[in-house]
């Protein structure tokens, strides 16, 4: 057992847990501070109902400063609505969404069914976030999220989606080892790891929720969206009322507006 959840348990076994509240790890904006962050999250943390394998996935979890240059930079989502399109490869997106629809138009079809949500939103989502699966990130998830919850620029937001992290690592739906991109986001669709833990669903009926299996993937996008308030049959273009829930995927305007119309031109 490493030093950081010895500290931790010896502390809990001392007091009990409920007999003194847990103070808000405290931010920082360099690393040097992030070591004595992870050694008081972990309290937050395990407060919050982590268990051991989650709070030591915390405890190995190193600092991503490629995490923190990525969030200082995002310059596609201040593009022009055309220009985002061409610079993320729309009309190749939608291109690849109709043939995927075509070859197995059962499988949405089902997922339609289920949850309400046309199959032109989860591929245009699909194709956005990973290129259909083509790549789903290559930084480790755990440090990302973490290193996001200990930065100050964000940490109330970050924070929940590190705690769901760690307990999607204790529930063996990732590993510390897991990888997606810089800000966390995982499996096929890019989820942040607190709605993972939230909206994930068992697609393939396999009993585990796997987030880098695509039916898993796409099954809990559709839920996601559902239990976000999606009217079936209702229109989903800009003005239209499943609008307003493609805004709650993605904070940008341009993303919102690009993840419709390109599934309006999948859905043909």
């Amino acid at each position: 057992m490493r030093p950081i959840l010895s500290i931790l348990f010896a502390t809990c076994m001392a007091v009990p847990l409920l007999a003194t509240p847990v103070l808000a790890a405290q931010c920082g904006n360099a690393a040097a501070g992030f070591a004595a962050w992870k050694t008081s999250f972990a309290r937050e943390a395990q407060a919050a109902g982590v268990g051991p394998r989650g709070l030591q996935a915390l405890a190995d979890a190193s600092y991503a400063q490629g995490t923190i240059n990525a969030d200082r930079n995002q310059k596609s989502f201040k593009y022009s609505f055309d220009k985002f399109m061409q610079v993320r490869g729309a009309d190749t997106i939608v291109a690849q969404g109709r043939k995927r629809k075509a070859r197995n138009p059962a499988f949405y079809t089902s997922l339609e069914q289920r949850f309400g949500v046309p199959a032109g939103i989860l591929l245009a989502i699909h194709g956005m976030e990973t290129g259909f699966g083509g790549f789903m990130g290559d930084s480790p998830v755990v440090s990302a999220i973490s290193t996001l919850a200990y930065d100050c620029r964000r940490t109330d937001f970050f924070v929940p989606h590190a705690i769901g992290a760690l307990k999607l690592v204790d529930r063996g739906s990732i590993t510390p080892a897991t990888r997606g991109a810089k800000h966390g986001e995982l499996g096929h669709t890019q989820f942040l790891p607190g709605n993972a833990l939230s909206f994930g669903v068992d697609g393939n009926g396999d009993g585990t929720v796997d987030f880098y299996n695509e039916t898993d993937a796409l099954a809990s996008t559709a839920n996601y969206l559902r239990q976000k308030g999606w009217r079936p049959g209702a229109g989903y273009l800009e003005g239209q009322p499943n609008f307003q829930v493609i805004q709650q995927w993605n904070a940008a305007g341009v993303y919102q507006k690009a993840i419709a119309v390109m599934a309006s031109r999948i859905d043909g």
